[in-house]
């Protein structure tokens, strides 16, 4: 997906931009970037590739030449960001986060006659960052071409541009990222994460509405086009992708997962279907808390089975070739023989995707002796490809474990009763799971009903994104 961060001070503050950057490297494993402004020496900037090393090993000695009292940077798991872009608008850095689905169609219509042109990437590609650039800057400001940008945008763009007056924060049109800003006596820190700043010694100050722009300076912010009404914040952000001690809308992402735990044991329990198992755990990292939650409602022991080794290999979905991933998921998994034996397990994962690396996580328990595998999702089944941010690599429905299987099972018809296989209460949702069973060897398959999962969210469902389970914006 990718993240970002800000900061504007009234003293150096490039340690501030290289520590909040590294805070979001959780979010995206291709590129990082950062661009400091000096009011003496202009504009610096570098950009790394970020596959095979941490954001904060290749950026170590670029730090010591930077200079600067404002700066952004991203994680981003797309293009090469930030850009530096001179227009009629001046001379200004950009860093986005979102996705455009309907690039093609803007380059064609907007800038396909003589004179313009893009730097296409190496599969012939043109930069998302730069075409948002390009769409800001037919209006007459950054404001107005910020909300331009955004309107035209088919998925979402979360933008964030230096110049030399300051940083200008713009949350996406339906807010399905969060922005947020943290304040200190020196000045003030934009973020994706909220712990990012606040490690850093600033506070929360305000969190931007769907749609807002605001102008950020060392003395403070300034809203220059106030928040649209509807919000879409996506649900994931909770589930997985968020960090535990970060907090959204004011919603904490460690006590959601608790509480998506609690409600998922108490709700088996209703109904008669919690086996008897030896332990609850998690699938490290992110299920983990999740299975707490579960563990804590169930009354069965919490457990850790098999440690991730992540000394050498520190992100699970790094790197990105699949094949080498499945061999380091492989080989980061370290057993406890002694929680494993002969024993029953119930396993809490934070979703099944693909599934791909979950299979081979099952057949490791196996090989280790495990009698029996129970899993649990702790969102539903997902069914739909994500449209609005850069969520997952499938690059085909077909490739969701859930989609495939239901292709499997009824072909093409199948296709038309999703909100059936997504209940697992319907006859159509108990072949599924049973399918899912068979296909990937577990004992038994729960997953997490939309209303638990939004009801551990705990805002207006409304206001909720639940488009790769639903289907529905």
């Amino acid at each position: 997906m990718g993240g970002f961060f800000g900061a504007i001070s009234k003293q150096d503050c490039v340690l501030d931009i290289f520590f909040g950057v590294d805070y979001h490297s959780h979010l995206g494993t291709r590129r990082g970037g950062m661009i400091v402004y000096d009011r003496k020496g202009g504009f610096q900037r570098q950009i790394h590739n970020i596959e095979n090393t941490p954001f904060r090993t290749k950026f170590e000695k670029d730090i010591a030449k930077f200079r600067g009292r404002s700066g952004i940077g991203c994680i981003s798991d797309t293009d090469p960001q930030p850009l530096l872009v001179r227009s009629h608008l001046g001379l200004y850095a950009i860093t986005t986060v979102g996705i455009i689905n309907n690039a093609d169609e803007l380059v064609e219509k907007y800038f396909s006659d003589p004179g313009h042109q893009f730097m296409a990437m190496s599969s012939g590609a043109v930069n998302s960052t730069e075409l948002t650039a390009a769409l800001i800057n037919q209006k007459g400001t950054l404001v107005e071409g910020i909300r331009y940008a955004q309107q035209v945008i088919e998925g979402s763009s979360t933008i964030l541009i230096l110049n030399q007056e300051g940083i200008i924060a713009a949350r996406d049109r339906l807010g399905r990222l969060p922005v947020l800003i943290g304040q200190n006596e020196n000045g003030c820190c934009v973020s994706f994460e909220s712990f990012a700043y606040q490690k850093l010694g600033c506070v929360n100050a305000y969190e931007l509405g769907p749609g807002e722009i605001v102008r950020i300076t060392e003395e403070g912010w300034e809203t220059l086009a106030p928040a649209g009404e509807r919000m879409r914040i996506c649900a994931f952000l909770w589930t997985y992708y968020g960090y535990p001690n970060s907090n959204y809308e004011g919603v904490n992402v460690e006590l959601m997962r608790y509480r998506n735990g609690e409600i998922m044991a108490r709700d088996e329990i209703a109904r008669g279907q919690l086996p008897k198992v030896d332990y609850v755990a998690g699938v490290p990292d992110s299920g983990v808390p999740h299975a707490i939650g579960y563990a804590n409602r169930s009354g069965k022991f919490f457990a850790r089975p098999f440690i991730k080794y992540t000394p050498t290999w520190p992100r699970s979905f790094m790197p990105t070739n699949q094949d080498v991933r499945s061999q380091v998921a492989k080989m980061k998994q370290i057993p406890v023989s002694e929680l494993i034996e002969g024993k029953k397990l119930l396993f809490v994962d934070d979703s099944i995707v693909r599934g791909t690396q979950l299979r081979e996580t099952i057949e490791f328990l196996y090989s280790c002796g495990a009698e029996e595998v129970h899993m649990r999702s702790a969102c539903p089944p997902v069914m739909y490809g994500c449209r609005y941010l850069n969520f997952s690599r499938s690059t085909s429905e077909m490739e969701l474990l859930a989609r495939r299987i239901v292709q499997e099972l009824e072909g093409d018809e199948g296709q038309r009763h999703l909100d059936e296989y997504a209940d697992g209460a319907s006859e159509r949702g108990k072949c599924l799971l049973s399918t899912i069973c068979e296909s990937m060897g577990f004992s038994s398959l729960g997953y997490q009903s939309i209303d638990g999962l939004l009801e551990a969210i705990g805002i207006d469902r409304e206001k909720v994104c639940t488009y790769c389970w639903t289907g529905k914006e």
